[in-house]
């Protein structure tokens, strides 16, 4: 048995606040594609994880990793599970935490334990704030520290993303150091855009919140968005989450892979439509 477990992307990223706890309050929307791990479970009397893909050695089978985790929230029963590692880690595209949700997914069949979709996002929560919304991995608005989850505005028919990496990992906690500035007031958003460029317009009115302060940390981030924006179709240049992984919205696919084609080849890329909701 296998589950994919697709990139998350934030289309913008609004700090609105800051709890008494020091955790930031956020307003986001986020979607899902076109890259992803893959992650295969088979039964076994023990639980145990390995590694592998592009990606996979930079991580460990650790017992704290999400995945092990995931499965122990699920009670922990014996799986062999192998992830097929093809995101880069500490991206801004929540690898880890797709991961974890695919692991809710898979185990959840393969124990045919027979949770619901709410069940599921309950078990999610204590792994990690972006995790609920990677389990149902559909465009969904997400505010709070990221528990709050809302519908996204329908998103335009053939609308494709462009993601690329400098293949350098950059860490959350020292982004939001870096960040300056006061806070964001939360977007206003449609019920629906018409097409990719309303979609790209109303989405250039918002902001990522983090991106100056990852490009302090990490210059190329620069770079990778002007290479973005020069591509013939895009619509719209914009880092994901914090960073360093940036995305560029095109109206379909082929001129996303086309400008797939032109990024140098020593960065990590994708492009495609949105990924499908798991069934």
């Amino acid at each position: 048995m296998r589950e994919a477990a697709p990139a998350k992307v934030n289309l913008f990223l609004h700090v609105t606040g800051r709890r008494a706890d020091g955790y930031h309050l956020l307003d986001s929307l986020a979607v899902f594609g076109p890259a992803a791990d893959m992650l295969h479970a088979a039964p076994a009397d023990t639980l145990g994880l390995s590694l592998e893909g592009p990606f996979g050695a930079g991580l460990a089978a650790e017992p704290d990793n999400l995945v092990l985790r995931a499965a122990r929230a699920l009670g922990g029963q014996g799986a062999a599970l192998r992830l097929e590692k093809q995101l880069p880690v500490a991206s801004g595209i929540g690898g880890g935490s797709a991961d974890a949700a695919a692991a809710l997914r898979l185990l959840n069949r393969l124990w045919a334990l027979g949770l619901d979709a709410d069940a599921l996002r309950a078990h999610a929560l204590p792994l990690g704030a972006d995790v609920p919304v990677c389990v149902q991995s559909r465009p969904t608005r997400m505010q709070g520290v990221g528990e709050v989850m809302a519908p996204a505005p329908s998103m335009p028919a053939g609308v494709a993303l462009l993601l690329v990496n400098p293949r350098i990992p950059l860490a959350t906690p020292a982004v939001f150091r870096a960040r300056q500035g006061g806070f964001s007031p939360p977007a206003t958003l449609p019920d629906a855009w018409p097409d990719a460029h309303a979609m790209a317009a109303g989405l250039a009115r918002c902001t990522n919140d983090l991106q100056a302060a990852a490009i302090s940390l990490c210059p190329p981030i620069a770079d990778v968005l002007a290479a973005i924006s020069a591509q013939p179709g895009c619509l719209l240049a914009r880092m994901s989450g914090s960073g360093a992984t940036c995305f560029g919205i095109f109206a379909d696919a082929a001129a996303a892979h086309l400008a797939a084609l032109a990024m140098p080849r020593a960065w990590w890329s994708a492009a495609g439509p949105l990924a499908e909701p798991p069934a």
